[in-house]
């Protein structure tokens, strides 16, 4: 049988396009008896597929007029498969300087990316994107809330092109980096150095553009960035938590520029994507966890930032207690994480708290200055807000007088980054808890 043929014929008939375009990512391995057997490219796309069995059954069926049944698996390099191990990337010495100089992050790949529903056409537009740098989506922009697969798929784009081409102009920063260098060139007056660096690029991708709003000259340097970029054939990739037309303080030239390609919205991700994703991020750490184990841990997690966080957290207790990570295990390890939470702790009192630990008023807190003590006391409260009471960020913007979401998003993710690699912050912390605890 000739799977490509079938996948072309499905796509004639079939009211989802995305189920096809999916398809066209696997590959016919063998034939047993009437069974089936399809190599999927990772962990995210055979759940997906899988979801789907009994509509492709019934296509294939049609199509070969006799009764089927498929077998998914994934596929572990070329000429190779698994039915639990996610597929690896050998790269030469050359390709690992590119991507590691170009800013890129090399576990964010298309092969670890889980795709479902809620980002299944930025998947798809994404790979074409990569497969036709310059030619098809220009600029591609993807937007939403935090933690949605943004950045890994920004990410992989740029992976996978540099894979193909090592010798590709690549780039990857976030809008604060691009300021941050525009503002040093000016400094030192060699604004030149800066149109050397970013316009001969052949791909760029800036994350968070949203962030360049409101800045006059970042915005116009940004503005002949891009207009040079994609007049030479290169390929622009942004990222944003918010579509261009909801950008404040955006200028009319680049929201028209931003608008002028492909903008995607990619949905908070569902239970399914939640547990792929812990799916892959065990199988990145080697850490062993059945799928029930992982369904458990999605349906109390739904912050896909936190996933893995939560996932290295219930490891690192399992091997301090000798235990799997069993459903039973989890379970026990879930409640007993829920009975230490005092969520009935009003989110004023905590900022109270925070705020007399650290010797300051809950106004000093909430204000603007940016001293960095006062900075850490307002970062230690964001993120005690939001993993000890479980609130929204909006909510915590608004309780500790911020902009907006973003400012707490990267507020506590500082925050995290402090309490693993700072001694003195973790103790700040264990002590603030204990206090609240006691409360």
């Amino acid at each position: 049988m000739k799977w490509r043929d079938f996948i072309a014929n499905l796509e004639t008939t079939d009211a989802s396009p995305m189920l096809g375009s999916l398809l066209r990512t696997t590959q016919f391995i063998e034939q047993k008896e009437n069974a089936f057997v399809i190599a999927c490219p990772n962990y995210g796309s055979r759940m997906f597929l899988e979801g789907k069995r009994e509509v492709i059954k019934k296509y294939l069926s049609q199509y070969l007029k006799k009764e089927v049944e498929l077998i998914f698996i994934i596929r572990e390099g070329k000429g190779r498969v698994a039915t639990e191990t996610l597929p690896l990337i050998e790269f030469q010495e050359s390709k690992e300087v590119a991507v590691r100089d170009a800013g890129i992050n090399p576990r964010n790949t298309f092969e670890n990316f889980a795709v479902s529903s809620t980002n299944q056409v930025a998947y798809s537009a994404a790979q074409t994107v990569a497969e036709n740098p310059g030619k098809t989506y220009n600029p591609f922009l993807v937007y939403g809330g935090v933690g949605v697969g943004k950045t890994h798929l920004a990410h992989a784009i740029a992976h996978s092109i540099i894979s193909s081409k090592p010798e590709a102009k690549v780039l990857v920063c976030t809008s604060e980096e691009f300021t941050n260098d525009l503002i040093e060139l000016i400094r030192k007056k060699r604004t030149d150095s800066l149109r050397k660096k970013y316009r001969g690029l052949d791909l760029l991708v800036v994350d968070d553009v949203q962030f360049i709003a409101g800045k006059i000259y970042v915005q116009e340097e940004f503005y002949h960035t891009f207009n040079s970029i994609v007049g030479s054939g290169g390929q622009i990739i942004l990222t944003s938590d918010r579509a261009p037309r909801h950008i404040e303080k955006l200028e009319d030239r680049l929201r028209s520029r931003f608008s002028g390609g492909l903008m995607i919205d990619i949905q908070n991700p569902d239970f399914e994507l939640r547990t792929a994703i812990i799916l892959i991020k065990a199988a990145e750490r080697n850490i062993e966890v059945s799928i029930d184990s992982a369904r458990l841990i999605a349906e109390q997690v739904r912050d896909t930032r936190e996933l893995e966080g939560e996932l290295l957290r219930l490891f690192a207790k399992g091997e301090h207690d000798n235990q799997a990570l069993s459903p039973d295990f989890i379970k026990l390890e879930i409640n007993n994480v829920k009975k230490s939470n005092h969520t009935n702790i009003p989110p004023n009192e905590i900022v109270r708290l925070v705020a007399s630990y650290y010797n300051m008023s809950p106004l000093q807190m909430k204000g603007a200055s940016r001293k960095t003590e006062i900075v850490r006391a307002r970062q230690m409260a964001m993120y005690i807000l939001r993993h000890h009471l479980d609130l929204r960020l909006v909510d915590i913007a608004f309780i500790l007088k911020r902009r907006d979401h973003t400012t707490i998003m990267h507020g506590v993710d500082k925050l995290s980054s402090l309490l693993m690699n700072n001694p003195g912050i973790k103790n700040d912390f264990d002590k603030i808890i204990r206090i609240v605890n006691d409360g």
